[in-house]
């Protein structure tokens, strides 16, 4: 892990905000402590405790949860950050609401990565909380979008100029890997480019819920996160505790 880990991160997905009215709707039924898995450098984390919620944060890349660090104590905000991997996580603490943002189950590697995450947030739900994870559908990605038409992220840092260029979306029958270019200018005037990719795994609703009961959740509606000219819309799963 780098430090330039937290700029493509802001880069690539800091500008994104269709889905936070849906976690504020959330946080605010609950409003007995959110936790959120893979936070990021806290876009969504800051944005809910800058409406009083008690936030914890949590992901495994630490210049990720250094920087929501940095920005959490630079604003004042009580977010609580953990360093972890969301598939061992034992926090003592409970929560009225476990948020997934931005197909963060789907980066976690096939149906066995997934069930441990989702016995974790069974783990960590207080008995009337919900768990909640955006997803993009089947091969929505491949489809929703044309690519040719997409403008780069872009940020500057530091006199640094970031950019990220969306490429393509390619299917192999059991994820989608989305290829980007990311080229990085120097306050000199010298560039610097290499491709990257992120790989989701293939998914739906219907058997997220089902991996869901086998972890101990039981299906509680769904949502959907239109989508933007940038981002392909999600749909969102509601899951409960079972027994609650």
């Amino acid at each position: 892990m780098s430090e330039t880990d937290a700029i493509w991160h802001d880069v690539e997905c800091g500008a994104y905000a269709a889905d936070l009215a849906l976690w504020d709707e959330l946080a605010r039924a609950g409003d007995r402590g959110v936790l959120e898995l893979g936070c990021g450098t806290g876009r969504v984390a800051l944005h809910l405790a800058r409406r009083g919620h008690h936030v914890w944060g949590v992901d495994r890349d630490p210049a990720l949860t250094a920087e929501l660090e940095r920005r959490a104590e630079a604003e004042g905000m009580p977010v609580h950050v953990v360093t972890a991997d969301i598939r061992e996580l034992d926090l003592a603490a409970r929560f009225s609401l476990v948020v997934a943002p931005m197909q963060v189950l789907q980066m976690l590697g096939g149906e066995e990565e997934r069930r441990r995450a989702l016995e974790r947030c069974a783990a960590h739900l207080m008995p009337d909380g919900l768990a909640v994870a955006a997803i993009v559908e089947g091969a929505e990605a491949e489809t929703d979008v044309d690519w040719r038409d997409l403008l780069p992220d872009v940020r500057e840092v530091d006199a640094w100029i970031y950019s990220s260029q969306p490429l393509e979306a390619r299917g192999d029958g059991a994820a989608i890997e989305i290829h980007r270019l990311r080229q990085t200018v120097s306050p000199a005037g010298r560039l610097e480019e290499r491709r990257h990719t992120d790989r989701l795994d293939l998914l739906d609703a219907e058997t997220l819920e089902a991996e869901a009961v086998a972890a101990g959740l039981r299906p509680a509606g769904r949502r959907i996160i239109e989508a933007t000219d940038a981002h392909v819309g999600s749909t969102v799963v509601l899951l409960s505790r079972e027994g609650s």
